[in-house]
Parts: structure tokens; sequence; C-alpha cells
């Protein structure tokens, strides 16, 4: 288990990360290629990325295990940032903390399981590892997370929705009890399953909450205690709906009229079913409805929240309300990883 420890100073330094890590979700959807979990959320996707990786996983597997510890210079804060301003950020890390969290690496690796050469090289700060390294890296993000990224940014927007609901309604408190429920807000502590025992006092520093595509099972925090406190934590996914999205299908076929019009502008700043069906004006059976059909087309996104719903557009819709335009293959992803119904 793993244990949080808060101070008032803390409680006041909680905040939201605005928008997916570029690298955690690279590094995370690593361990979701390599594990056979998930298959209604991640199955379709593994296909798709082993095809396009075809087998060119060796380097990034050397340094992230299947399972356990990886190293910490490999997501670092930059990541909110985009790939390429994290990449550089990888490629500034001092030397010294390079050497030592590979030592970290290899002191929990098996016996016969040992790291290769060119890690040492990369200890020492030589610019050729790097090179391989930074490589691997954004290789493997434009086969297994760049086609998914849309979506990606979609199901953290939803959460991000979730949790600031809470935060508003009652605080930062509220905000904590309201995560996953494999995180336990019992104050003040914040209790989370984890592979090892550990207590992490946060001192003043706060923490950033971060949602993650493809963290699963537990959440995952930087092992050095003095890095900046950060918690990813998984997004609520849900089963693929069945026959949902084909081109040119149904589902968006049917996105016409005033009235389905008015359902999609009011879903703009997120909303309960009763919240739409006051902002716009229908019934709430009517507003149900029509919330389904437009996330049936791929673009709203449905989390439920104990006897609630709470609705938020994917980027998708809000293009369509503001006048922008994305390909059909986006809108075909979301109908077909998509979210809970109402």
């Amino acid at each position: 288990m793993l244990r949080i420890h808060f101070t008032g100073a803390d409680l006041a330094g909680v905040r939201m990360a605005a928008r997916p890590d570029a690298l955690w979700e690279t590094i995370l959807s690593f361990h979701r290629l390599r594990d056979r979990r998930g298959v209604p959320v991640y199955g379709e996707w593994r296909s798709e990325t082993r095809t396009r990786l075809n087998g060119e996983t060796r380097l990034l597997g050397a340094l992230v295990p299947a399972r356990g510890y990886f190293p910490d210079f490999l997501t670092p804060p930059e990541g909110l940032q985009g790939l390429d301003t994290a990449l550089e950020a990888i490629r500034a890390t001092p030397p010294g903390r390079i050497h030592a969290e590979l030592s970290v690496l290899a002191s929990e690796r098996p016996a016969a399981a040992s790291p290769p050469s060119w890690t040492a090289a990369l200890a020492e700060g030589r610019p050729e590892p790097f090179s391989r390294l930074l490589g691997a890296l954004r290789g493997y993000h434009r086969a297994a997370v760049e086609p998914y990224w849309t979506y990606i940014q979609a199901r953290v927007e939803a959460d991000r929705a979730v949790r600031g609901r809470a935060l508003l309604d009652g605080g930062a408190g509220e905000l904590l009890a309201s995560l996953p429920p494999m995180l336990r807000w019992r104050a003040p502590v914040l209790e989370a399953d984890y592979p090892v025992d550990r207590d992490l006092r946060l001192d003043g520093r706060g923490l950033l909450l971060q949602p993650s595509y493809f963290c699963r099972g537990s959440a995952v925090m930087y092992r050095n205690p003095e890095l900046p406190p950060v918690l990813v934590y998984p997004v609520t996914h849900a089963d693929a709906p069945a026959g949902a999205g084909e081109p040119g299908g149904a589902p968006l076929g049917r996105l016409v009229g005033h009235t389905r019009s008015a359902v999609l502008k009011a879903i703009g700043q997120g909303g309960t079913t009763s919240e739409l069906a006051r902002r716009a004006g229908v019934s709430l059976a009517s507003a149900s409805q029509h919330a389904g059909v437009l996330r049936d087309a791929g673009l709203v996104v449905t989390l439920r929240q104990g006897s609630s719903v709470l609705h938020t557009l994917t980027p998708l819709g809000a293009a369509l309300l503001h006048g922008g335009t994305r390909p059909v293959r986006e809108r075909r992803r979301y109908a077909r990883n998509g979210p809970v119904t109402s």
C-alpha cells in the first residue's frame, strides 16, 4: 500500500494536470502492450500497435521491464508540454541521476537479465546512446500513442470534468475522495493499492493529479521522493458498444435538427443529464436520448459518478460545435472504444 500524507498546505496545493502527459502515456502504454489484461479497452489497440511496431521494442524494453521499477527520468514533468519538449528534458538529465536510476533498475532485475552495454554509455552522458533512446521513444510513441491521442485527450478531459466538479462542490478533500476506487481518502492520508509498502510525506509541496488512459489497476508515482510529487491514476474505462460508429452510418446521420444541436451546445461546458435538460429546454428523457446519440457518434463522453452521469464533449464534438472538422477515422475510434451509457 502507498500512503500519501497531506498537511493543510498540501491540500491547498492539490491540482489537476491540464492535459495528458505524452511520456507517461508512452511508458505506461508499453506496459499495456505486454500484458493480456483489459482486452475490451486495449485489445484492438494492442493488435493495431503490434502491427505498426513489427517487433521493434527491444531497446525500450531494456529500460522499461514488463512490471516493476522503471527510471524516473523517462517521465519528466515536461511531458505535459508535448513529446518534443519532454524528449529534450530527458536529454538534459544529469549523468549522475541517470547512473543512480539505472543502478536501481539493475538491482531489481533477475540475475540473468543484466542490462545491455549501451546503458552504461547512457549513464556516462554519451550522445550516441541518448540518440538511440530518444529515437526509440519517438518511434514507439508514433506507433502506439499518437494515432489515439485525440481519444486519450477526450478521456482525460472527461475525468478532469468529474474531478473539477468535486473540487467545486467540496474542495480538495472532496476531489481526493472522488478518485477511482484503488485510491481512498482517509484524511489526512490518501491510500493507494500499490505493489510495495511506502509512505510519502508531501511536506507542503502539494500534489499533481495526472489522469492517464494507459494507467491500469494501480496508481503510479516517482520512486525518488525528492522529485515533484505526481500521482498518475487510471481514467474510467468502459467496454466498447457493439456495432457502433461505422463511417457514414446511422449514429452520425441522425445528428441533425434543432433539439439535438441545442443538447450538443448544452454539453459544451459539461453537465449531468438533468443539467442538459434544463439548459436545452427539453425533458429529462429527451436529453438522455439525444446525449446517447451524440455519444454513439463519438461527439460526447459520458462518465458515471455515483448515481449520476456527467457528459463532456470530445475534441471531435468541440470541433463540430465550433465549426472545425476531424477525420472520420477519429470518429470511428471514439465509437469503438465508447464510454458508458446513461
